[in-house]
């Protein structure tokens, strides 16, 4: 299947989009998760945790899912195919297994921003999740940015599937004229 020039370029600008839009919320819940460890402000370290909840729940996972449509999407109507490169199936990965971590991030960052609306969290409180939301959001972003960079850069190698569909192309005849 191919799709039409527009349509191409309309799902290439939503995929753009989107996991554009993903990388920037998670390094805006990257920069709340490191003020929410690091501030000695208790009605920071409080709207930190806050925003990071509203951030994942209505940005961040909304976000995580869309690529996940419009990659497949993209990669099956162009000539990269969803299965003939290694670097397409590396990202549907990356996405597929960043996506899952951050369904399970969900209730670290519930119970975080819960704690932060009923107590003053000190510095001291509940250091292990701080640290582990920290953690996860930089991992989640260093994703993301290899994601990017095998988009940008697309290195060589085709699957097995890929080399037989190379394959079959350039055996197979050109089209007979009908006019001949």
């Amino acid at each position: 299947m191919t799709m039409t020039r527009g349509l191409r370029k309309f799902v290439l600008t939503a995929h753009v989009t989107f996991a554009v839009g993903w990388l920037g919320a998670v390094a805006g819940f990257l920069a709340l998760a490191v003020a929410g460890l690091t501030s000695q402000d208790a009605q920071m370290v409080r709207a930190a945790y806050l925003a990071m909840e509203l951030t994942a729940r209505f940005v961040i996972v909304p976000l995580s899912f869309a690529p996940l449509l419009t990659g497949p999407v993209l990669s099956l109507g162009t000539p990269w195919g969803l299965f003939r490169h290694y670097w397409i199936l590396a990202k549907l990965l990356i996405t597929i297994l960043s996506t899952i971590i951050l369904l399970v991030h969900m209730q670290p960052i519930s119970y975080m921003a819960g704690a932060a609306a009923e107590t003053t969290l000190s510095s001291a409180d509940l250091r292990e999740p701080r640290i582990q939301l920290v953690v996860a959001a930089g991992a989640g972003l260093l994703a993301l940015l290899v994601a990017t960079a095998l988009s940008v850069y697309k290195p060589r190698g085709l699957t097995p599937y890929g080399w037989r569909k190379q394959h079959e192309q350039r055996t197979v005849p050109p089209a007979v004229d009908a006019a001949t």
